[in-house]
């Protein structure tokens, strides 16, 4: 029996479905454009499996509640756009904190404040990076394709529970709006691949849930069944209570640092088009680019070899932490880059920043319009 099944949706939708088939039992949300789809798919596809979808009176509420919902040891999730991530940012900060497993879907639009609603931007990037105050690390992945809004979004729970923490799935307007077909693994095959969170199972007196190794996240058993912690946004010992302590301030805070980013080959996910023939000669063309803008660059990719020149795509799909490695080989390698983003440098910073290269070309877009493979196959020509 095949482990893929074949469905024509949206990006929002097939989210929300995937959601559903990671064991998500509860969502706390509030519509805002354009990620209101998810809320509105999950208020029928949870309560019919014994989960609870609610709307909450503002974007502030509906983290909260997700959080809670995550503190009782339940697989729970948030959607909503830029704006909304500005109101979430202080409790996402908690969650972060108290090392509470949340997936944060954000399908992104035009900003800063209001912007664009109701066009296409990826101006969250930056943000998803740093979505909140203080020294951690933000793990940030990005769907590309329809069916990877909902592989990624399964892909997000498993990775919450096993760094305890919330994980942002970004969409953006364009992908998530788009209707077509998609290959997506089956219900069953989605239930098989759950990773859970990890337990202590000894006397409760033993029982010390942010007592670890120096690289590991908190261990947070299941409220209600005989194991007590405290939760609270200041730091804290390893039962949880306030301390200000400072070797066991210093630790957890390097701790959560840490928990991720010595673990990075758990998190790395890119794509590499047409870059296997790649071999640094003169006038071959890198193209940087992620979310539905790689689905121009595919296309114009096709079109520039068509043209005579050689060009391929490297496509990151976890964007924070970055693929740093990936990158660097291939900034090292191929002279002529090309950044394209539906935002100002947002990613290219941190390209810039990895390669150690002044000269990465760009192409930006902010008036919340697609950039089309014409205008990528104009701007290769154009500039080397």
């Amino acid at each position: 029996m095949s482990e893929l099944r074949e469905v024509i949706s949206s990006g929002n939708d097939l989210s929300a479905l995937a959601a559903a088939d990671a064991g998500c039992r509860f969502f706390g949300g509030y519509p805002i454009t354009p990620s209101s789809e998810v809320i509105q798919e999950l208020s029928d596809l949870l309560p019919a499996r014994g989960g609870v979808c609610i709307q909450m009176e503002d974007e502030i509420a509906a983290v909260a509640a997700a959080i809670g919902a995550g503190m009782a040891g339940e697989r729970a999730m948030t959607a909503t756009s830029g704006p909304g991530i500005s109101l979430k940012a202080e409790n996402l900060g908690l969650a972060q904190m108290c090392e509470v497993p949340l997936v944060v879907v954000n399908v992104m639009r035009g900003g800063p404040s209001t912007g664009l609603p109701t066009r296409v931007s990826q101006g969250d990037v930056r943000q998803a990076k740093n979505p909140s105050h203080g020294d951690y690390r933000s793990i940030t992945l990005c769907a590309g394709t329809l069916s990877e809004c909902y592989t990624e979004t399964l892909r997000a729970f498993n990775l919450a529970d096993r760094f305890m923490q919330p994980v942002f799935v970004l969409l953006d307007e364009t992908i998530g709006h788009m209707h077509g077909k998609a290959m997506i693994p089956t219900a069953e095959a989605a239930e098989a691949g759950i990773v859970p969170r990890k337990s202590f199972d000894g006397a409760p007196e033993d029982y010390h849930p942010y007592e670890c190794e120096a690289d590991q996240p908190a261990v947070l058993n299941k409220m209600f069944t005989g194991y007590r912690y405290h939760f609270t946004g200041l730091h804290h010992d390893k039962n949880g209570f306030p301390t200000e302590e400072i070797e066991t301030c210093r630790k957890l805070i390097q701790r959560l640092e840490d928990k991720v980013m010595m673990h990075t080959d758990e998190l790395e996910s890119n794509e590499e088009f047409m870059l296997d023939d790649m071999t640094g000669e003169e006038g071959e063309v890198l193209i940087i680019a992620y979310g539905s803008v790689a689905l121009s660059a595919k296309e114009s990719i096709r079109h520039l070899r068509a043209a005579g020149i050689k060009a391929g795509l490297f496509r990151p799909i976890t964007l924070w932490p970055a693929p740093a490695a990936s990158i660097k080989k291939y900034t090292d390698m191929i002279k002529n880059v090309l950044c394209v983003e539906l935002n100002i440098r947002q990613y290219t910073e941190e390209v810039e920043r990895v390669s150690s290269r002044l000269d990465i070309e760009g192409l930006y877009k902010v008036n919340g319009r697609p950039i089309s493979p014409h205008e990528i196959v104009n701007k290769v020509k154009e500039v080397f």
